[in-house]
């Protein structure tokens, strides 16, 4: 190993250091963001999606009576047509 050519080289990376960062007084910025349109309408978008129950009382309310009553029955032979419908659309 020649130590002479690792000092050749780190005075190379010695002469290429940043000098000092001058500090310019009384200059002030402040950051500034801007929306688009397109993400104001996605900003619109995702709060009327939070404000929407995920779940639809007017429709399950009577499932959940018939339920509790115990008169809920499935139609297994409707149940299976819908079932193979939608693995007809999925493939």
């Amino acid at each position: 190993m020649r130590i002479e050519a690792y000092n050749q080289v780190q005075q190379l990376y010695n002469t290429r250091k940043p000098g000092q960062v001058q500090k310019s007084a009384g200059v002030s910025f402040s950051d500034q963001v801007q929306i688009s349109r397109f993400g104001k309408d996605i900003q619109t978008a995702k709060t009327a999606v939070a404000d929407c129950p995920d779940v639809r009382e007017d429709v399950t309310a009577p499932i959940k009576a018939s339920i509790k009553a115990g008169t809920y029955e499935v139609n297994m032979g409707s149940f299976a047509d819908k079932l193979l419908a939608k693995y007809q659309e999925m493939r």
